[in-house]
């Protein structure tokens, strides 16, 4: 057993696996309810022993997902080619890597009382490992993008069979990760949370900034790319963008204020460069690889629109994204390499779904509900819960799902879900007022049949981990108009039988229900608030959110008074 940690920066997690195959993996954040936590993942590695049925030192290595001596190489190579500008910046930043950051074996010890063997992994690598390990893949090409680990901002690799090397690099602070999460401060949204929303945004804006942008980023030959850091502090400050960028595009929008036409036109801008740039690496890549199928991960790699055209704008013919794609898959990333090294010639396991996290029995459930006298009906046939279920959502009720095991990753899959009507055209603004609580720009996935998809959306790729943005077809538009964002794409979950039989069976239902075999799937939390993982967390959001039922394993609540109707 290897057990894969990350924590310090944000998203902490850990993995355990065992002969390639993942045994338990979770974010720390669905436990202690801090959205992005960076504190040290005791919850999630306590779940994970006990879903293994370990003590801490029966565990043969822990790994931590990057190298702190590098990072802090880095970092301090950055800061000292940058003063005075970064002393603000720098004097932050010493006092918690002398603390903390740099003694990552000691506080593993003395956060988990381990004696045996501590290993780590290069940032990037864990990433690709997250992907190409975990693929259905016997060989492909992998490209890694976020922000930076070590130096790394962008790796391109191969898989082949049991082997994952990296071959080329881009270094910081030539980030397309970073150029992201700059502009996404610069519209008013937070890193490392907002960079979704301006990737929506981008839809109702037009790219008219295409000429500024080429003052701030040389695309080159070969497919890569210089920033010009004239525009950016990042590397130097406490603040993303310097004074430059605000000249040529205006200043930064205050949280909360009203989008205007500049910061929808700056969003749709970016998205399309970020495309563009990804595309060109792809399609190098492929040229020098000639492999036909591509993994992904890294933070970039959640960008489901730019994975969509990487897979219709080059010739990779398969597409593999890691769900876990951010921080949080560097623990599983980590935790494969470290195998790997340990065992060359190991098995290795593709991922069927990512339901890798706690589940709670129906007795459990039942347990917590009769403690708090809370009414409830009981289904002994689950069949009858999935109709009532379907029923409910078509006559466009809102509904909290809660089944089985927990994901892994920053998407609810169909086990802590909020589900809803796709034909409804109110649909996205009740989700958005009224149970979340966010942006009413904000677009919903579509959770569908996957023997149906094609005749939904324009594509035959499957998409299981919401990662990919098909186009919703013409004819169909009008059909589902909650599950069509403004530029006519959606943010598709293919749902298969053999891989979510139970999520597939409630979406059955509601195509007998509706003549629809697909559903809106949003994830199970609040603004602000981590995606759902105990009881408690569901039935706290079911009552402080305007969702009318709550289904859990074999239990329905109802908003009315009494309980279910």
């Amino acid at each position: 057993m290897i057990l894969g940690l990350s924590y310090m920066y944000h998203d902490s997690a850990a993995c355990l696996v065992s002969g390639g195959r993942v045994v338990a993996a979770a974010a720390e954040e669905r436990f202690n309810r801090v959205k992005h936590t960076i504190e040290f993942p005791h919850h999630a590695v306590e779940f994970c022993l006990k879903q293994a049925g370990l003590r801490i030192n029966d565990v043969e290595a822990v790994v931590f997902y990057e190298k702190p001596f590098q990072k802090f190489e880095r970092i301090l190579r950055t800061y000292i080619s940058s003063y005075p500008r970064s002393y603000r910046s720098f004097r932050q930043f010493l006092p918690l890597w002398l603390k903390y950051k740099l003694f990552i074996p000691q506080k593993i010890r003395q956060e988990l009382g381990y004696r045996g063997r501590i290993c780590f992994a290069d940032h990037h690598l864990a990433h690709a490992a997250s992907a190409y390990f975990t693929s259905p893949f016997e060989e492909a090409a992998v490209i890694t993008t976020d922000g930076t680990g070590e130096w790394t901002t962008l790796s391109c690799g191969t898989g082949i069979g049991p082997k994952l090397s990296l071959k080329k690099e881009l270094r910081f602070p030539h980030s397309l990760g970073l150029l992201y999460s700059a502009v996404t401060a610069h519209l008013g949204f937070e890193v490392n949370n907002g960079e979704g929303k301006v990737m929506a945004l981008a839809a109702y804006g037009e790219p008219a900034y295409e000429e500024e942008f080429r003052k701030i980023i040389t695309r080159k030959s070969d497919g890569s790319f210089r920033l010009n850091m004239d525009y950016f502090s990042y590397h130097s400050d406490l603040v993303m963008t310097s004074p430059l960028f605000s000249g040529m595009f205006g200043p930064a929008r205050e949280p909360g204020a009203p989008l205007t036409a500049r910061d929808k036109n700056l969003a749709a801008t970016l998205q399309k460069t970020v495309e563009e740039v990804l595309i060109d690496i792809a399609r190098q890549w492929q040229k020098e690889t000639g492999m036909r199928s591509l993994c992904l991960a890294g933070g970039v790699a959640l960008n489901c629109v730019a994975n969509h055209r990487i897979l219709t704008n080059t010739d990779f013919q398969n597409i593999f994204i890691q769900p876990a794609s951010g921080d949080d898959g560097g623990a599983l990333g980590g935790a494969l390499w470290t195998e790997r090294v340990l065992r060359p010639e190991g098995p290795r396991v593709a991922m069927t779904d990512a339901f890798w996290g706690p589940a709670y029995s129906d007795a459990e459930v039942e347990g917590f509900l009769r403690e708090r006298r809370i009414p409830y009906r009981r289904y002994d046939d689950r069949k009858k819960l999935y109709h009532d279920v379907a029923r409910k959502i078509h006559e466009n009720k809102i509904v909290g799902y809660f089944h089985g095991r927990m994901e892994f990753g920053p998407r609810s899959l169909g086990a802590r879900s909020i589900l809803a009507n796709p034909a409804n055209p109110e649909t996205r603004d009740i989700l958005n007022r009224k149970v979340k609580h966010r942006e009413p720009f904000r677009p919903f996935a579509p959770a569908v049949l996957s023997e149906r998809a094609s005749d939904y959306f324009e594509t035959s790729a499957p998409s299981p981990y919401m990662l990919l943005a098909a186009p919703v077809r013409p004819e169909m538009r009008d059909r589902i108009p909650a599950a069509c964002h403004v530029d006519g794409l959606a943010r598709l979950q293919t749902v298969s039988r053999s891989e979510s039989p139970d999520f597939h069976a409630l979406i059955q239902a509601f195509h007998e229900a509706s003549g629809i075999p697909l559903l809106i799937n949003t994830s199970f939390n609040d603004k602000g608030e981590p995606i759902v993982c105990s009881p408690l967390d569901a039935f706290l959001c079911f009552m402080n959110t305007e969702m009318d039922y709550l289904a859990m394993e074999n239990c329905l609540l109802s908003r009315a008074p009494g309980g279910p109707e």
